[in-house]
């Protein structure tokens, strides 16, 4: 970037945490100095409960005027919360109608079977309706991190499946998820959406914005934020993203001095 931004988003798991993982202490206070110079947003396929677990509780330290800086888009950006007089208030959520969500649920678990990726045994449902999203995670929600990356290490599983789901889903939109998921939302609602969402809800142009995610490749879900031209980098765990942030953070001017 050519300036210093004044709003950094990330994607969560495998950027912040590790997947479905509560943030590592030295994270916590990473984002707690970042909060303190610049607006912050955590944008991932999550629902707002992993939200809670991984990322909230580990703020415990936060003050309200830090958290009142942090933006939180769940489910891709298909929901967005803010905090407000001591709680998270829901601004707005994209949600899926009756019919989308049955017509998916049934696509993804039809396909699935047919590629023989529908697992026996897992950790936790398969399927779970996110209102806003619905998730196919092959392992379950609570898979631990080394199974679910000897599972698909080179994402072709994961691919196949999503290109399987789409050409029975033609008006919505299918998208690799995490490391065993995919995630189907409202045609064009992804984490593009959610950054340009953002850009008019702040008055923060897409250019004073930098995203860190782990899946900016062209199959990841982090991608379309890359195609709309948003100023990423691109980390390969939470380790990444940390030293990212000791060299960002003394750089950035405090609010006062711009």
């Amino acid at each position: 970037m050519s300036r210093p931004p004044l709003l950094v988003a990330f994607d969560l798991d495998d950027t912040l945490a590790p997947s479905k993982s509560p943030l590592d202490p030295r994270m916590a206070t990473l984002l707690l100095a970042l909060v303190d110079v610049v607006e912050v947003c955590v944008i991932s396929g999550g629902q707002f409960g992993q939200f809670q677990m991984q990322l909230i509780e580990r703020l415990d330290d936060a003050t309200p005027e830090q958290l009142a800086r942090l933006h939180l888009m769940p489910t891709c950006g298909t929901q967005y919360y803010r905090y407000a007089g001591g709680d998270w208030d829901q601004v707005y959520a994209e949600n899926l109608t009756e019919d989308e969500k049955v017509r998916a649920l049934a696509a993804v678990e039809s396909s699935a079977r047919e590629l023989g990726l529908w697992e026996d045994e897992t950790w936790g449902p398969i399927l779970e309706d996110r209102g806003s999203q619905i998730t196919f995670s092959a392992l379950g929600q609570a898979a631990p991190v080394a199974a679910k990356t000897a599972w698909d290490p080179t994402g072709e599983k994961k691919t196949t499946l999503r290109e399987a789901v789409a050409a029975q889903l033609p008006d919505l939109e299918v998208r690799s998820g995490g490391s065993t998921s995919v995630d189907i939302t409202r045609k064009g609602i992804d984490k593009a959406y959610g950054m340009t969402k953002l850009a008019e809800i702040t008055g923060i142009d897409l250019q004073d914005m930098l995203f860190v995610g782990d899946r900016l490749d062209e199959a990841g879900n982090d991608y379309p934020v890359l195609a709309l031209g948003v100023p990423c980098r691109a980390v390969e765990g939470w380790e990444d993203t940390a030293a990212l942030l000791d060299e960002l953070i003394p750089t950035l001017p405090l609010p006062a001095q711009r």
